[in-house]
């Protein structure tokens, strides 16, 4: 089963998203369990988890469908050690909050280096923060997506998540989210069968698909190996929709969020609906109808 959706709105608080998911048709969503943006908001309410929780079970989506996703602030390979240590508070604070809304994973960018310290150096900063993270929570899990690499960004190579996960302690609660769009930027060529093919063997030797806990479903503007986050539509950017017809027949991203993210919002309910003719799924499930 694929669980097709995107990064739906929480404004008006979390348990706005389920009900935001269900009218473009997803059977999976991503969403901001706080502001992105900011460092510091407040808590979550009794009543919106508990209002999060009867929406999710009203639509059907269950945890693994579900794929939030982190503060843009956070750097957890911060070279600088206040920077650090906000970033990991911030982080900790996310966990924790999946954790009281009952979902089992936290998608989250890696770190940058920010040309102070090496890789390697940024690498283990990286692997330290999950560590802290995973031992005040419990049933979550963190979840690291790759990056085109832009700027000091770690990430666009699969190595460094490798990297990554070898230092983590807990090797059960630690996973990957690939985004198609980063991967493309990042070098790896999925603009072709045979480079769909060639860069999914990559990923499971490096890394091994037991690991992959999500993806992005996100065509790109720039070129390949651009190091440039841009997304585009589904079909429209330098990726095409090969791919993505690709994704939707291969069982091996069966039973994970695979989630939108393209700009124009207004159109992915479209999209969906594509993608879902592709995986031969039901465009509308018993619930949403």
């Amino acid at each position: 089963m694929k669980y097709i959706g995107a990064h739906v709105s929480a404004a008006g608080g979390v348990e706005q998203s389920p009900l935001n998911a269900n009218e473009i048709g997803a059977t999976a969503f991503a969403l901001f369990t706080k502001n992105q943006r900011q460092w510091v908001v407040p808590p979550l309410s009794d009543s919106s988890i508990e209002k999060f929780t009867a929406n999710c079970q009203k639509f059907g989506y269950t945890a693994k469908q579900i794929l939030p996703h982190d503060s843009y602030l956070i750097n957890l390979g911060s070279p600088d050690r206040e920077g650090l240590e906000r970033a990991r508070n911030a982080f900790n604070d996310e966990m924790k909050r999946c954790q009281m809304l009952g979902l089992d994973r936290l998608n989250f960018h890696p770190g940058a280096h920010l040309n102070k310290i090496s890789v390697q150096e940024c690498i283990k900063l990286i692997a330290e923060s999950i560590n802290i993270a995973l031992l005040h929570t419990s049933g979550v899990t963190a979840v690291i997506e790759n990056t085109a690499g832009q700027g000091s960004n770690l990430g666009y190579r699969f190595e460094h998540l490798a990297s990554i996960i070898e230092l983590v302690d807990d090797k059960a609660r630690i996973g990957v989210c690939i985004d198609t769009c980063h991967a493309f930027a990042g070098g790896y060529d999925l603009s072709s069968t045979d480079g769909f093919e060639r860069t999914f063997a990559d990923f499971d030797r490096v890394i091994g698909f037991n690991y992959l806990k999500g993806m992005h479903l996100n065509d790109a503007k720039k070129g390949l190996a651009s190091r440039v986050d841009r997304h585009e539509q589904l079909g429209e950017g330098t990726l095409g929709y090969e791919l993505f017809r690709l994704i939707m027949q291969d069982n091996r991203f069966n039973g994970m969020p695979l989630i939108l993210e393209t700009p124009d919002e207004s159109r992915w309910k479209e999209e969906i609906a594509k993608l879902k003719e592709w995986a031969g799924q039901p465009i509308f499930s018993s619930a949403q109808s």
